[in-house]
């Protein structure tokens, strides 16, 4: 009998506790509902910093930085903890925080450019480095839970950043030292075998093409050939191309078809729930079909939810809500359902969600490019298909007066940021207005996240800024959205109205400090302990913002909601509702019974039998009629809850009071809140790496040397030519090493190296070299119906425009291959270079980049130009190079007989006929035995292995050698454009003309000298005049010609200007004394011949002839 006694009082004492404590501690411990919840967001980085000593400048804008002592990169995850009880006092029960994962871009404090979703980003690293950015994160989460504050993690799933990720497309390695990270080029080194190993050497918006070209395809080259990105160029915001586009140019749209991506992005974000995160907001979700949503990530997410419901706070169910972005007045978006935010709150349809297969065996067969339609053969134009009439739901409202059980069965378990409330909040009526017409288009509203102004808009039209309205426009925004349904969330400083009206978003183009997204710290510096959400004590700068009248007034909102269920979970109606000049609605929720009125009074007919009270003034009404009187007044709120028993919730505050205002004292600043802070301002660190003299690419000698050195920071390292055994470095050693003997032309080797820094970590890397034939030209040919115009030009410093003005050169051909029609045309003199195709008439493809060699594509005649690989031709042959033409004196040929050939030969005229080696070359020269004028023709023949002869003949003709005087006295060089077939030159001082008076002046000789791809010109004067000239023109006599030109004896001029060229001739000798041999000289076939001081010096050791120094060429008459 005792011990039952005993069990009945035990069981009486804990009903007596939950009883004292039910309007918080039981709200507190046992919310499972996320709707239970309010929300603080906040951009992690401009919050609060907790620890000065990880504040780092963005790679932009970093004077801005400077000057207004204001880092980018500020905020941080040990300041959110030391101001948990900050968020808790005001009443807040969820924090969402901007994206976590290592971010690559100029501006990306905001962690939305996503470089490796495996990790957190090292920026959160603590500053002595004793905790990683993973490891603050997880202390984050469990401070918050222990204080009961759930964490809402922003997720992008829709891109990543322009620097590529580090799995789907690794183009760098990021070293993550805090000290490195304000410095781009001491943290991203960059993959030279993707993006070339002259990247860092050239402008900005050619990196970023590189970069883009690896993810989109845009060079015309299927880098990308897993379709981990979408290829799609233009789009429209306001139809589903939307979905595949990419949004800006840090947002490069990710291919979340493709299960392989899925698949990845669900593994990386699944550590995330796996450290007890609550819940996701998703960026960009209208940027990703509904259909890809319900196949791909909401069942997967929700699945990994309950695997680790363990982890979150209450074991709560995992709660996702995503940004669909509707800037629309309306809540359907500009007409059309499968756009707006309510169609994603319902299940697609089964039949699509069963043709959904987007296995990467699928996607290994689509080769898309960003011109043309971009799309792939099926599951795009699927997500298109998923474009029915939406369903209507009554999950929302109150039927007949009372709660109804909702019907979840279509929902999608998806939910959304209310965007068209948001854009509509201008004022509560309008908001209010807008949801008695749209709520049944949900599946249930009171799931969506409500909020009035954000890190992006404000409510529209003119949404780039922060909320501009009054604290009174506040209060009665914020008493819609804490009484009505929905979540509400209220973005960072709001709660002063901090950054009123002022743009969110200017980019790198000024002061973070004067926009909607500054540093709100210095406001909510000193101290405070919250013993329970809006019970707290403070002091300091942090106490005159609680005393805020906005914060005051969202303090009891918060009390007030938290303590109400139907408040917080409630369907709602404003049948038998009539406003007294405000809004007025009625909110149940199972036995929870509300009467809502805002910013005045309201009269209430059919309601419930029972006692109301409310909660703000303590007074009860009873009977089916109910008025309610309360001042006019903004942001005032009568609540009237039936068979309440709690009392009065909360002080009479500045906008909800019984017949005054009233004020916290005490809202003064210290002068300090606004002030600047410190950052990481050592000098960057090196990171352990071999580096070596040539970054791999191609060479046109028959060896190159290459210095290798290991840097002074490495505990050690190594390097290892392909095919040979590993060589060992020393920290700060340099060795030799010469490659290229054993290689014939189109060979290539790869050299491999690793670097050990004094942390273990071994940093790898690998160069591959390509041996290439001096003698040849690189051909573009191109598979199309009809002769395309192909433009071309080389960068750096010394680019030059390769086929004249737009639309550049007719190419030649066609020539016939399997049925389809191949056109050619080559560049001589030239290793890399850039090309556009075109159709003459305006349409064109995009820029296909960094040709070193022999390239393949395909054109359609409009703006859609891809490699391919060089078509199958059964057919032998032999190639000449250079295939006839006009020489002097003599010249070299080579015939290769290509390697599918049985048998082949060439002879010169009437001579014999010279066996040749199928895929080897051999060597002839021709002119020692010809008369000027005189005209040789080289035949030959090739058979394949079925029997099958080609033949073909080149003439090459022998022309009257033009003798270049030696210029001893006033000379100058020309590039001349491609276009150009003579050159002219004007040369004047004050009182004299050196090219005879008369326009356009005298012929410049052609040297037979290419530089760049352009000939040389060289203009001498030969006349009596003691004087020089100071200026200079050329041009082509027929209306083309260079602007008034600074003359420099001796110089190298182009089109725009003098050059830094120096030009090699064989006829500039300035001396004949010899100096101990430094440079070697090669043959056009790459073998050496001479080892000399200086170019020139070859004349003197070398018979006429072209050779190569250096990997140029250089002619000697």
């Amino acid at each position: 009998m005792r011990k039952f006694t005993l069990k009945i009082w035990a069981i009486f004492m804990l009903i007596l506790v939950s009883m004292q404590s039910m309007a918080t501690d039981v709200f507190t411990s046992n919310r499972t509902d996320f709707r239970d919840e309010s929300i603080y967001f906040m951009m992690t980085t401009r919050f609060y910093d907790g620890d000065p000593s990880n504040n780092v400048l963005c790679w932009d804008n970093q004077e801005c930085q400077k000057s207004t002592k204001d880092p980018c990169w500020r905020g941080d995850f040990q300041g959110v903890i030391d101001k948990l009880d900050y968020i808790k006092a005001l009443g807040f029960t969820a924090i969402w925080i901007t994206p976590v994962v290592q971010n690559a871009s100029g501006y990306d404090y905001h962690g939305y450019h996503a470089s490796d979703f495996t990790r957190v980003d090292c920026r959160y690293q603590s500053g002595d480095g004793s905790k990683s950015g993973d490891a603050m994160f997880q202390e984050l989460i469990d401070k918050a839970h222990k204080k009961g504050i759930k964490i809402i993690l922003d997720i992008v799933l829709n891109h990543t950043g322009n620097f590529g990720e580090e799995t789907l497309c690794k183009l760098f390695d990021r070293d993550t030292q805090l000290r490195n990270q304000a410095y781009i080029d001491a943290c991203m080194i960059p993959n030279e075998e993707k993006l070339g190993s002259d990247y860092l050497t050239v402008a900005g918006g050619f990196q970023y093409q590189r970069r883009l070209a690896q993810m989109k395809n845009t060079d015309g080259t299927n880098h990308d050939i897993h379709n981990y990105w979408h290829h799609f160029g233009n789009f429209n915001w306001d139809d589903p191309t939307r979905w595949w586009a990419q949004i800006a140019g840090d947002c490069v749209d990710l291919n979340t078809e493709n299960d392989a991506v899925a698949d990845y992005l669900v593994k990386c974000y699944g550590s995330f729930i796996k450290m007890g995160v609550d819940g996701f907001r998703i960026d960009t979700s209208g940027h990703i079909s509904r259909l890809t949503f319900c196949k791909q990530f909401i069942p997967q997410f929700a699945a990994l939810g309950k695997k680790y419901e363990d982890k979150r706070l209450n074991k709560a169910p995992f709660f996702m809500y995503g940004e669909v972005c509707a800037r629309f007045g309306g809540v359907q978006y500009r007409g059309q359902d499968n756009l707006s935010p309510y169609y994603y709150t319902w299940k697609a349809p089964q039949n699509l969600m069963d043709q959904f297969d987007g296995s990467q065996s699928y996607w290994d067969t689509q080769e898309i490019y960003d011109r043309g339609s971009g799309m792939d053969a099926k599951l795009m134009p699927l997500c298109e298909k998923d474009n029915a009439d939406s369903p209507e739901s009554n999950n929302t409202f109150m039927v007949n007066g009372k709660w109804h059980e909702p019907d979840y069965t279509q929902s999608s378990g998806f939910n959304v940021i209310d965007f068209p409330l948001h854009y509509n909040f201008n004022t509560a009526g309008a908001a209010f207005g807008l949801a008695k017409t749209g709520d049944m288009k949900y599946n249930d509203a009171t799931y969506n996240v409500v909020y009035v102004d954000s890190h992006d808009y404000c409510p529209g039209p003119n949404d780039g800024t922060r909320f501009p309205g009054s604290d009174a426009q506040w209060a009665e925004n914020l008493s819609l959205m804490f009484t009505f349904r929905g979540i509400p969330c209220l973005y960072y400083g709001s709660e002063i109205g901090f950054r009123r009206g002022v743009v969110i978003d200017q980019g790198p183009h000024g002061p973070l400090s004067e926009t909607g997204r500054a540093y709100f710290g210095g406001y909510i510096t000193g101290d405070v302990t919250a013993t329970d959400f809006g019970d707290y004590q403070a002091s300091g700068n942090v106490a005159a913002t609680l005393n805020h009248d906005v914060a005051q007034h969202l303090i009891r909102l918060n009390k007030i909601r938290q303590a109400v269920p139907a408040l917080r979970k409630g369907q709602w109606t404003d049948e038998g509702c009539k406003a007294n000049g405000g809004i007025a609605f009625k909110r149940a929720y199972k036995d929870s019974y509300a009467l809502v009125a805002l910013n005045g009074g309201a009269t209430f007919t059919d309601c419930p039998a029972g006692t109301y009270t409310d909660v703000v003034t303590g007074k009860t009404y009873t009977g089916s009629t109910i008025t309610v009187d309360a001042p006019q007044t903004q942001g005032q709120v009568r609540v009237l809850v039936k068979d309440w028993t709690g009392g009065v919730i909360g002080e009479d505050g500045p906008f909800i009071y019984t017949t005054s205002a009233q004020h916290k004292s005490d809202q003064a600043y210290d002068g300090h809140e606004e002030d600047g802070t410190t950052w990481n301002e050592q000098a960057p660190a090196a990171s352990a790496s071999v580096v070596f003299s040539q970054a791999g690419g191609s060479f046109r000698t028959e060896t190159i040397d290459l210095t290798v050195t290991l840097s002074d920071d490495a505990q050690s390292g190594w390097y290892q030519i392909q095919g040979q055994d590993k060589v060992n470095l020393n920290p700060g050693e340099s060795v030799n090493l010469t490659i290229g003997a054993d290689m014939n032309f189109g060979d290539t080797k790869t050299i491999e190296w690793g670097a050990v820094n004094k942390d273990d970590k071994e940093k790898n890397g690998k160069l591959t070299f390509k041996k290439v034939d001096p003698n040849a030209g690189i051909t573009v040919y191109v598979k199309a119906d009809k002769a395309p115009y192909i433009h071309a030009w080389t960068t750096g410093v010394d680019g030059k425009n390769l086929t004249g003005e737009w639309p550049g050169k007719v190419m030649d051909g066609p020539e016939e291959i399997d049925g389809a029609k191949y056109w050619s045309y080559s560049f001589d003199g030239v290793e890399k270079f850039n090309v556009i195709l075109n159709n003459g008439s305006g349409a064109q493809s995009g820029d296909i980049t960094g040709i070193d060699s022999d390239i393949y594509l395909e054109y359609d005649g409009g703006s859609t130009a891809k490699k391919i690989d060089a078509p199958v031709n059964t057919a032998a042959k032999v190639t000449l190079s250079p295939n006839g033409g006009d020489f002097q004196k003599t010249i070299s040929v080579t015939a290769t007989l290509s390697s599918n050939a049985k048998s082949g030969w060439y002879k010169i005229g009437d001579g014999e006929q010279v066996a040749l080696t199928p895929g080897k070359v051999a060597t002839f020269t021709l002119g020692e035995d010809m008369l000027e004028g005189e005209s040789k023709i080289v035949t030959w023949s090739a058979t394949n292995a079925d029997n099958e002869t080609k033949t073909g003949s080149a003439t090459f003709n022998k022309m009257k050698e033009v003798v270049i005087p030696t210029p001893t006295g006033i000379f100058a060089y020309f590039l001349a454009p491609s276009d150009w077939n003579q050159v002219d030159s004007w040369a004047w001082n004050n009182t004299d003309n050196f090219t005879g008076g008369n326009w356009p002046g005298v012929a410049c000789t052609k040297t037979g000298v290419k530089k760049n791809g352009l000939d040389v010109w060289m203009w001498k004067y030969d006349g009596d005049l003691t004087t020089a000239p100071t200026m200079i023109i050329f041009n082509n006599g027929g209306g083309k010609q260079t602007k008034d030109l600074k003359f420099e004896n001796g110089a190298v001029y182009n089109l725009a200007g003098k050059t830094n060229e120096s030009v090699s001739t064989g006829i500039n000798q300035v001396g004949s004394k010899k100096a101990p041999a430094k440079l070697k000289i090669y043959s056009i076939n790459g073998v050496k011949v001479a080892e000399v001081n200086k170019v020139s010096d070859a004349e003197y050791v070398l018979a006429p002839g072209m050779y190569i120094c250096n990997g140029k060429k250089f002619v000697i008459k």
